[in-house]
């Protein structure tokens, strides 16, 4: 067992300056299912949990409880209120190479602009906890840690408290590890605004061919109703085995779980060294192997998804040559493929500059041209304008920071909202001078298949 006892620090909480100190305390345990030990916190801590795993499977993340909460509406400042928040929580950690640190998890929503309410409620626009019993995963190795921020002088019996529980949540979670979720069972499905949306394709491509953007990233939702009440674990484990080769995510609060499986980092930082995905432009999968592959040429060869593709690699450049010493750039893209889609896809690589840190880069790179277009103010404007929707978490940055700096978001794309016995669905797609609204239409169809096959559900295309 591994226990740190830490220095007190000085946290500004709110607009109270209060003395908090951060307790923290590692065990290494053997033979531990994440989606079990995130089910084992489902009486105590629904409404309190997340959950994390990375695209090469090497590091997975769940917490349960809130020891801290980070949380903002500060608009173009809430980067780095969290930033200055976590750094002076944090700021007396000592590092030990054989154990994780506290992680700060959780995301920012993709326009705090947008004042539609839909199912995001009060949501704020910077969401992220440190959790109060945290499991991490790294290549086999798995720790569980307790976290305790109080500003309570004598913290003994309260800590012991959480040890006990903690063996119980790691006993639960061991002893159930082979439970099988059922199928949610879909009652109904509604296209929202579907008319709408496809209204606003002619919209966008009229502003475009005026010259008032050169693209425009329009999404839609789809709502699905269900016989019974979805649990969290239930919709993560069906997500978990039918998406390994995504980063696969779910984070709660309240009543609403945001849970998803994208195939495309935003940013990853790890000594120093930060890594980016260009990911833009797609095609569905071949039923045959032969298919697929001339499917997937035709994207290399196709000048819409080639343009498109190139926005983003030039502003993700753009921003790695602004915190980078140097940095890398593949000439051409190349083929991403999961599931049910395939991208083209370009990597990016640099050595960050001391002062960058991965906020930062958050912070410069949301939203990417795939996500909000081209020139992003401008595209961020019409979005407002034509979506009958508030995105909420959708296509926005979702991750995970440690005490250290390093840290991986990824854009929370193929991806849902589920309150009680509902689901939103989201998808979306990039609009240019020359797109045709029965395609876009189509591509959206696509893009719903990973969540919507995940909960049970159908289309009737």
């Amino acid at each position: 067992m591994h226990q740190k006892w830490l220095q007190t620090t000085e946290v500004e909480v709110g607009t109270v300056n209060s003395k908090l100190s951060f307790y923290i305390e590692t065990i290494e345990v053997n033979r531990l299912s994440a989606l079990a030990f995130f089910a084992a916190g489902e009486k105590q801590y629904k409404g309190q949990r997340f959950f994390w795993q990375n695209r090469e499977k090497t590091f997975t993340l769940v917490g349960l409880g809130h020891a801290y909460v980070i949380e903002n509406n500060a608009n173009n400042n809430r980067f780095d209120l969290v930033e200055e928040e976590w750094k002076e929580l944090t700021k007396n950690i000592v590092k030990e190479e054989s154990e994780p640190q506290p992680i700060l998890f959780g995301g920012f929503t993709f326009d705090p602009e947008n004042d539609k309410k839909d199912v995001w409620g009060d949501f704020p626009q910077s969401f992220f906890a440190v959790a109060t019993f945290q499991l991490v995963i790294r290549n086999d190795n798995a720790y569980v840690s307790i976290h305790l921020v109080t500003d309570k002088e004598d913290s003994l019996e309260e800590f012991e408290a959480l040890r006990q529980e903690r063996d119980h949540l790691i006993h639960a979670a061991q002893v159930r590890e082979v439970k099988m979720y059922e199928k949610p069972a879909m009652a109904n499905y509604l296209e929202l605004y579907k008319e709408d949306y496809l209204n606003s394709i002619n919209e966008v491509t009229s502003l475009i061919k005026q010259n008032k953007a050169e693209k425009v990233v329009i999404a839609r939702a789809l709502e699905m109703a269900f016989s019974d009440t979805l649990t969290s674990p239930q919709v993560l484990s069906h997500v978990i085995n039918e998406q390994p080769e995504s980063y696969l995510f779910g984070l709660e609060r309240d009543d609403l779980l945001f849970f998803g499986a994208s195939p495309e980092r935003l940013v990853k930082v790890e000594d120093g060294n930060a890594f980016s995905s260009c990911v833009a432009g797609s095609i569905k999968r071949g039923k045959t192997a032969e298919e697929d592959k001339m499917l997937g040429q035709s994207l290399l060869n196709d000048a819409k998804n080639l343009g498109e593709h190139r926005y983003v690699v030039e502003m993700i450049a753009e921003t790695f040559a602004k915190n980078c010493l140097d940095y890398k750039v593949p000439k051409n893209p190349k083929l991403l493929k999961i599931r049910d889609i395939q991208h083209l896809y370009t990597p990016v690589e640099g050595k960050l500059t001391p002062d960058a840190t991965i906020l930062q880069l958050v912070k410069h790179l949301h939203p990417t041209p795939a996500l909000g277009g081209v020139p992003r103010k401008e595209a961020l404007a019409v979005i407002r304008r034509y979506e009958s929707m508030n995105r909420g978490l959708y296509a926005a940055p979702l991750g995970w920071i440690d005490a250290e700096g390093n840290g991986e978001f990824a854009v929370a794309i193929r991806s849902a909202a589920q309150i009680n016995n509902k689901a939103f669905l989201y998808a979306g797609g990039g609009i240019v001078a020359d797109s045709e609204p029965t395609s876009e239409y189509e591509e959206t169809l696509v893009k719903f298949r990973p969540m919507l096959r995940a909960l049970g559900g159908q289309l009737n295309e």
